[in-house]
C-alpha cells in the first residue's frame, strides 16, 4: 500500500511540474495589408495571452500593415484597443511606415505606440531572446 501511495504522489508531483510552463516573450511580425492576416494575428495574440498570462507579446507592424492600427479603418480596432490595455501585450507601428503613409500618432488606435524602425525593433527583441512569429496567409 505504501508503494502505491508513493507512486501516486510521484505521478502527481511529475504532472504538476510538467503542467507548469515557463513564461515566454514573442514578437509578431505583420507586414500584410490583408485584413484576414490582421484578424488571425489578433486571434493568435488573444489566445496566447489568455493561455500564458505571465508571458509577453508584441505585435510589430510595418509596410502594408498600416491600416491595421488606424482609427475607423482597422477591422480589428476594438480588439486592439482591448488588448493594449493588458500589461503583457503591445502593438507597435514603424514610424517610417507612418511617414510614408502620411499618418500621425493621432491617427492610431488608442494605446498603439510607435518605434523608429519596425525591422530593427524585431531584431532587437530577438537579440533579447524573444521568439519570432511571421504572421501571414
Amino acid at each position: 500500500m505504501k508503494k502505491i501511495i508513493n507512486l501516486f504522489w510521484a505521478l502527481l508531483f511529475t504532472s504538476v511540474i510538467i503542467a507548469q510552463t515557463k513564461p515566454v516573450k514573442i514578437v509578431f511580425d505583420v507586414t500584410s495589408d490583408n485584413t484576414k492576416v490582421h484578424q488571425s494575428t489578433v486571434r493568435h495574440v488573444k489566445a496566447m495571452a489568455n493561455a500564458y498570462p505571465d508571458s509577453h507579446f508584441e505585435v510589430v507592424m510595418y509596410s502594408g500593415a498600416m491600416d491595421m492600427v488606424l482609427k475607423n479603418k482597422s477591422v480589428v480596432e476594438k480588439d486592439i484597443a482591448d488588448l493594449v490595455q493588458k500589461d503583457n501585450i503591445a502593438f507597435v507601428i514603424c514610424e517610417g511606415t507612418m511617414k510614408r503613409h502620411k499618418t500621425t500618432s493621432s491617427d492610431l488606435i488608442e494605446g498603439v505606440t510607435t518605434v523608429p524602425d519596425g525591422i530593427l525593433e524585431i531584431v532587437s527583441k530577438q537579440n533579447e531572446g524573444w521568439g519570432y512569429i511571421k504572421e501571414g496567409q
